[in-house]
């Protein structure tokens, strides 16, 4: 295939590590691990809700309602002080540590984000992992008030970049992202880090990698 002309990138759990917010969570619970894979589960499953109920809140708003219910479930005493705690913690997720080196290794082509995550999550999250200036933008679903995998978020990127979707690679470590891209028309990576079995919806990535700084060796840039 011939290189993109674009690249673009999910965030979470792609470029920030959802799960770096382990380190807060134990300040409320001995298993800070259960809380923040219950936390991202019910996390993912509100947007898919309220994008079939028509019901859109930004990615801030999900995220607290479902850090409340992952709470609850797991029979957490919080205070409200300690929820904003771990909120804030969301603001600051920690980068996967090869997210430097593969985004140098991509310089020259045009490198985006387009992410659930609304404007002030996102500039957070680039600014405290050291990345502003990397990206030439940074697309929330917000302009289009749904979420991934609507087709309405992935045009997206053709039209900020000018370029086809067959000519831009997108890049998540979410399968079902993946094959939401894919279905659009983009070429799709698929960074595989959890060695996780492809999700049967009938679209196949065009690469797959466990890190994303082999992307480039991929390509062979």
């Amino acid at each position: 295939m011939a290189r993109p002309r674009a690249f673009v990138f999910d965030a979470y759990g792609t470029l920030f590590d959802v799960h770096s917010i382990v380190d807060a969570a134990r300040a409320i619970t001995p298993d800070p691990q259960a809380l923040s894979l219950h936390w991202r589960q019910k996390q993912l499953e509100y947007t898919w809700l309220r994008s079939l109920m028509e019901r859109y809140e930004d990615f801030w708003v999900v995220t607290g309602q479902a850090l409340r219910y992952a709470v609850r479930r797991l029979g957490i005493t919080a205070t409200e002080a300690q929820v904003e705690a771990l909120m804030d913690a969301y603001l600051r997720l920690a980068p996967f540590p090869e997210v430097p080196s593969a985004l140098r290794a991509l310089a020259g082509t045009p490198l985006a984000i387009l992410s659930n995550g609304s404007p002030r999550m996102l500039e957070g999250a680039v600014r405290s992992s050291g990345l502003d200036g990397v990206f030439a933008h940074v697309l929330s679903v917000d302009a289009v008030a749904v979420y991934k995998p609507s087709p309405r978020v992935y045009e997206l990127a053709p039209q900020v970049l000018e370029v086809e979707p067959g000519e831009i690679l997108f890049v998540s470590s979410n399968g079902w992202d993946v094959a939401g891209a894919a279905a659009f028309g983009f070429r799709t990576c698929w960074c595989n880090r959890a060695n996780a079995p492809a999700e049967e919806l009938e679209a196949t990535p065009d690469y797959e990698v466990d890190r994303l700084d082999a992307i480039a060796d991929k390509l062979g840039i």
